[in-house]
């Protein structure tokens, strides 16, 4: 009906101008041609509306097209027919992302997190080595303190590229809480286990063996052998305890760093340099905490990034994989339980 109404108007339109121009003052008045061309554009005006009337005609009714439409997606959304089915792989899809996976811009952005797990790595174990190699009276001060500022640095580094993550608890901490999807998580978190693999490879390249094998590559050990008047004596942490930190410590520092750069608001408000700068003191904090409070030898204190525990532990091997799941258990509890904590939090004080 509108279309042959609006057909009408167009030709009801025309004979006023046809009978006009035709009469006798209307030559005068008007220039013909310019009538003529009025009356040619209203012309194939009229033809085109009447052809894509007449493909329409030939389409077929689909469910939500049209009038028809809108009332079966009113009824199927109470009553999770068809179109609900529809709905739910695309929201799936929402979440995994899959097509990040072949994305050329993300496999590029992770380069930045293996480049910078690798120089994290590499940092962190050379500062847990040098820090009790010079034998200060504060070893666990200092070691915070410039582990710390490394971790500022680069994620002022990597920010601008991936996010600056350097760390799978981030990264999957931001898929968890949809700051990033799934896809791009795995990619980002590969990316950080290949390059702590690196940083550790680089690290036993310029250290000797006596200082490898006292320090274990600056790994993560809860236990470690050492001789004594009866033979080989295990020192170090319970696993259970060890657990327990991981867990603790590593929802600590989601929760008084990561979340800071999840929020949108806060972190424009603070700007980056400040953001990051929070984000390495709170772990300077956890890690001069983790190893103090615990004061016990061959425990390396917490790790808070299977990354960094798993490079050593590949290139170094043996007693470093004692326990080495509490370094992937306690962090991936933690990040479960901080995305459980952001789902409890009233939608109207989110501001991702």
């Amino acid at each position: 009906m509108c279309g042959k109404s609006s057909l009408i108007g167009l030709s009801q339109f025309m004979r006023p101008v046809e009978n006009w121009s035709s009469s006798r003052y209307g030559a005068s008045i008007l220039d013909r041609d310019a009538i003529n061309s009025c009356k040619l554009h209203l012309k194939i005006l009229a033809d085109r509306y009447k052809e894509k009337l007449e493909q329409d005609s030939f389409k077929p009714k689909m469910a939500g097209t049209g009038p028809i439409g809108v009332i079966e997606d009113e009824e199927n959304a109470y009553t999770g027919t068809r179109d609900e089915k529809k709905q739910s792989p695309t929201t799936l899809n929402k979440i995994l992302c899959l097509e990040e996976l072949f994305s050329l811009e993300v496999w590029r952005a992770s380069l930045a997190e293996l480049l910078g797990t690798a120089v994290l790595v590499f940092a962190m174990d050379t500062i847990v080595i040098s820090s009790y190699e010079t034998q200060t009276k504060t070893p666990h001060l200092i070691m915070s303190f410039l582990i710390a500022v490394t971790i500022t640095v680069l994620l002022l580094a990597t920010f601008p590229i991936s996010g600056g993550h350097i760390n799978p608890v981030i990264s999957l901490a931001a898929s968890l809480t949809g700051v990033i999807s799934l896809s791009r998580a795995a990619i980002y978190i590969l990316a950080q286990c290949v390059g702590g693999v690196l940083g550790a490879l680089a690290l036993q390249s310029v250290v000797n063996t006596k200082i490898e094998q006292t320090f274990s590559l600056g790994g993560c050990t809860l236990t470690i052998v050492v001789p004594s008047a009866n033979g080989p004596l295990v020192i170090g942490l319970e696993t259970r305890q060890a657990l327990w930190l991981e867990i603790i410590c590593t929802f600590v520092f989601l929760f008084a760093s990561i979340w800071i750069a999840f929020d949108k608001r806060q972190a424009k408000h603070l700007g980056r340099v400040v953001v990051c700068s929070i984000i390495g003191v709170v772990v300077g904090l956890i890690v001069f905490i983790s190893t103090t409070v615990t004061s016990t030898k061959g425990y390396a204190g917490v790790g808070m990034n299977p990354a960094r525990c798993l490079g050593p532990a590949l290139i170094r091997g043996g007693h470093l994989w004692k326990g080495h799941w509490v370094f992937w258990a306690g962090p991936v509890f933690a990040c479960v339980a901080f995305a459980l904590y952001t789902k409890l939090i009233p939608s109207q004080l989110l501001h991702n």
